[in-house]
C-alpha cells in the first residue's frame, strides 16, 4: 500500500510538471509565428504520451495492489483455517485426556464380599473339644472341612508397577473372613451338667470357628480389560480360634498367605471373581495348627 501511494504521488508530480512546462512553453510558441503551431502540437503529443505512460503505470500499480490484496486475503483465510484445525485438535486432545483421566480415576478401588469352601490341614483339639488334660467323657476332634464368608477392600497403588511394567496394577488388599468347621462333641468340661459334678452323661456340641485378618499386596494383570487375573505373592495373616485351646487361650497365630484369582467386570463397575488362598502359620501355638486353604467366589464393586 505504501508503494502504491508513493507511485501515485510520483505520477501526480509528473502531471503537474507537464502542465507547468506547457504553460511556460506556450508564449514562446506563440512568439515564433508559423512554427509555433507545430511546436505546440509536438508538445501536446509528448504530453499525451507521457500521460499514457503514467496511466499505464498507475494501472499496473492498481493491478499489483489488487493482487497483493487477494494474496493477503488468501493467506489470511488459510491461516484462519489452520488456526481452526489447531483449535479442533486441541479440543479433541483435551477430550481424550479428560476421558483417560476419568477412566483412570474410576473403578480402581474395590470393596468385595467373599464366600466358599474352607479346609484346615489338621483337626482341631482343645479344652472344649478333644482334651489330653481331662480325657474323660464323650469327645471328638473338630472336622477339617467347612465354609467361610468374608469381605475385603482393594486400594489401587499403581497401574503400571510405578512405570516398570505397563498394564500391570498393584493394589493393597485388606481382608477378613470367618470360617466355620461345624459342630463337635466336647469332653467332660463341655457336658451339661459336667460329669465331674456327678451329672448325667449329656455331652454338648461345640461350634468350631476361626477368624482371619490379612493384609497383602495384590498384583493384577491386563489393565483395561474386563477379565483380569491376579496373584498375591505373600501377605501377612492373623488367625484367632474359637473355642479356646487346651491351654484355655484364644490363639492369635501369625502366618503368611499366598493366593491366585481372577475377576470379570460384567456390568459397569460390578465384578464377579474366583480365588484360592493358602494360609501357613508360623508353627503351632498351644497344640493348634491353623494352616489351611480356602476356595470360592466373590462379588466386587469398584469405585
Amino acid at each position: 500500500m505504501k508503494k502504491f501511494r508513493l507511485k501515485t504521488r510520483v505520477a501526480s508530480v509528473a502531471v503537474s510538471s507537464l502542465i507547468i512546462a506547457l504553460a511556460t512553453g506556450s508564449p514562446q510558441a506563440l512568439a515564433h509565428g508559423g512554427t509555433s503551431t507545430e511546436g505546440l502540437e509536438q508538445q501536446i503529443k509528448l504530453l499525451e504520451g507521457q500521460l499514457k505512460a503514467i496511466r499505464d503505470e498507475l494501472n499496473q500499480v492498481k493491478s499489483k495492489a489488487a493482487q497483493d490484496q487477494q494474496e493477503i486475503k488468501k493467506v489470511k483465510e488459510e491461516n484462519q483455517q489452520e488456526i481452526k484445525k489447531v483449535k479442533e485438535e486441541i479440543v479433541r486432545e483435551d477430550r481424550m485426556i479428560k476421558k483417560v483421566e476419568e477412566q483412570e480415576s474410576k473403578h480402581h478401588h474395590m470393596i468385595f464380599f467373599r464366600g466358599g469352601y474352607a479346609h484346615n490341614l489338621q483337626e482341631r483339639n482343645g479344652a472344649s473339644l478333644q482334651s489330653n488334660v481331662v480325657p474323660i467323657g464323650a469327645q471328638d476332634a473338630g472336622g477339617n472341612d467347612g465354609w467361610y464368608v468374608g469381605a475385603g477392600f482393594d486400594f489401587s497403588l499403581t497401574k503400571d508397577v510405578w512405570g516398570f511394567l505397563p498394564g500391570t496394577e498393584v493394589l493393597a488388599e485388606l481382608m477378613f473372613e470367618y470360617k466355620r468347621f461345624g459342630h463337635s462333641q466336647g469332653n467332660a468340661l463341655a457336658n451339661a451338667p459336667s460329669q465331674l459334678a456327678g451329672g448325667a452323661f449329656n455331652p454338648r456340641s461345640v461350634t468350631i470357628s476361626q477368624f482371619t485378618l490379612t493384609a497383602a499386596p495384590k498384583i493384577k494383570f491386563m489393565e483395561g480389560s474386563n477379565f483380569r487375573p491376579w496373584i498375591i505373592p505373600a501377605g501377612l495373616a492373623m488367625h484367632v480360634v474359637s473355642p479356646a485351646t487346651e491351654s484355655v487361650t484364644y490363639v492369635a497365630n501369625p502366618g503368611y498367605m499366598v493366593a491366585v484369582g481372577a475377576d470379570y467386570r460384567f456390568w459397569k463397575n460390578f465384578v464377579l471373581g474366583v480365588d484360592a488362598r493358602y494360609h501357613e502359620v508360623f508353627g503351632k501355638f498351644d497344640g493348634v495348627n491353623l494352616s489351611g486353604m480356602t476356595a470360592g467366589g466373590y462379588l466386587g464393586i469398584g469405585f
